[in-house]
């Protein structure tokens, strides 16, 4: 290979061109350097700036590399150089800036790269969750393993036993209770009035209390001078089930609050850490009746926070995670927190008890009517009523024997459904043959029920009209039941 080809290839150029030569060509591929950094509009921009438009044109090697200097360091107070040595400085110090200007553009690039992958991803992410919320609200929340089990509970409700016998055999009017004409004219005068109050019911269970309770409401809305509308709620409770929760975490007489952490409130609240007021029955019966049955059976702590919703007529929240200055709350839930529920209604309590048993407060806030217990006739008569109810014939002495094993008109009627099923029972043993309208119950269907339920007889020795020597009657009782006891003398 010859001297020539092992020359630098450098070497050779400059011995071809010059050094000049050389230098202009080097400060041109500079030029395109930076315009492909900056861009020709903005290297224009900038150079207009810098004062360095006219020598940039020129075809001068120092104007050249001025204008490249000015352009790089954006200093337009930079002179020309014309030594070979201060040139090559020059050179220098642009290359040393422009490669840290590259160094920087091509940080801000793959930076910009990974902002447009992960803007990319989080879009294709939002257009997902649009996508699936579409879908629900068109196709709603129903799937076909929920769809199964609404139809599945749908057969269920359809399916009714021995609760609708009792259903049916209920008094539908006033007219239909028997024994209680007193008491309910007495709180119908409460209830179906202008201003009516609050009341607590005394009587032996089985005697139509809720059921008095609830008709009543019924007149109280025909009524035109009474506050009831047409559609005021009766909201039925049992003492027995509500318990005092001192952790506040439920309370469905009251209400409570669910918080967003331990407690699993809706989605969109829980995501964004917003508790959740869940409304009482005091709140479902506003504008209507409550009704408590053995209200003497609630824990002391809750009667107190009922009384204090019966004086301020709402209910009020409380939640260590509630911020009303949180931009992301709903404003009714802001509502519920700062004014309350509404909680205006009418407290119709009944209880079993003796009215020495019954919180004080409570008394003092309600009038008080007494239910009578029932006597063998009245029960007779109840019987003979849901009988007709019933589609039933009852044979002679069927009702009275009825009434002689219980005094509660609620066991009387149980006690009827089921000698009536003896009776279809027995009639019509199989299950082709065709069952009449009116079959008749006699008294071995009740001895049947008897026997099974194994009731006795509430009163065993009964006087008489005649008298006896050496022997006399005395009277026992025990609540709202007596019994004739019998002492001989011996």
């Amino acid at each position: 290979m010859s001297d020539t080809k092992q020359q630098p290839y450098a070497t050779r150029l400059r011995r071809k061109f010059g050094v000049e030569d050389e230098l202009s060509r080097y400060v041109s591929a500079l030029y395109e350097m930076l315009a492909s950094v900056l861009g020709q509009d903005k290297l224009v921009l900038r150079a207009g700036k810098v004062n360095a438009l006219k020598m940039m044109r020129s075809q001068n090697l120092p104007d050249r590399l001025c204008a490249l200097q000015r352009l790089v360091l954006e200093d337009p107070t930079l002179e020309r150089v014309t030594t070979r040595a201060q040139q090559r400085k020059v050179l220098a110090e642009i290359e040393e800036t422009m490669a840290d200007v590259m160094a920087q553009r091509n940080a801000q690039d793959a930076i910009d790269r990974r902002v447009n992958e992960k803007m990319t991803e989080r879009h294709q992410e939002y257009v997902k969750d649009l996508k699936l919320e579409a879908l629900r609200e068109t196709s709603g929340p129903e799937t076909p393993a929920s769809q199964a089990k609404l139809e599945e509970l749908q057969t269920l409700s359809q399916r009714h036993l021995a609760a609708s016998a009792l259903q049916q055999l209920r008094p539908q009017t006033l007219r239909d209770v028997i024994g209680q004409e007193g008491a309910v004219r007495a709180l119908l005068a409460k209830i179906s009035s202008p201003y009516p109050q609050h009341t607590i019911l005394y009587g032996p269970p089985g005697v139509g209390k809720t059921t008095v309770a609830r008709l009543v409401l019924e007149v109280a809305k025909a009524r035109p001078y009474t506050p009831f509308a047409k559609d005021a709620p009766f909201v039925e409770a049992s003492g027995t089930t509500l318990r005092w929760d001192p952790r506040e975490t439920i309370n469905p007489l009251l209400g409570s609050v669910h918080d967003p952490i331990y407690q699993g409130s809706r989605r969109e609240f829980a995501d964004a850490g917003v508790p959740e007021p869940k409304l009482g029955m005091v709140t479902r019966a506003h504008g209507g009746v409550l009704f408590i049955d053995e209200i003497g059976e609630m824990d002391a702590s809750l009667q107190s926070r009922l009384l204090k919703v019966l004086e301020d007529k709402r209910v009020t929240f409380e939640s260590s995670y509630y911020d009303e200055s949180a931009p992301n709350v709903p404003e009714y839930i802001k509502r519920l927190f700062r004014e309350g529920a509404p909680a205006d209604f009418i407290l119709i309590g009944a209880t079993t008890r003796e009215p020495d048993d019954i919180d004080p407060a409570i008394r003092s806030r309600c009038a008080e009517i007494f239910f009578a217990p029932l006597t063998a006739h009245q029960i007779v008569s109840i019987v003979s009523g849901a009988t007709k109810r019933l589609g039933a014939k009852a044979a002679r002495g069927v009702a009275q024997l009825i009434a002689s094993y219980t005094i509660e008109g609620r066991k009387a009627v149980q006690v009827l459904a089921d000698a009536y099923g003896q009776a279809l029972y027995r009639l019509y043993p199989g299950r082709q043959a065709e069952v009449a309208k009116n079959p008749t119950i006699v008294e071995d269907d009740v001895h049947a029920v008897v026997r099974a339920s194994r009731l006795v007889r509430h009163t065993l020795v009964k006087g008489r009209a005649t008298r006896e020597i050496g022997k006399s009657f005395g009277l026992g009782v025990l609540h709202h039941l007596g019994s004739i006891i019998e002492i001989e003398a011996v």
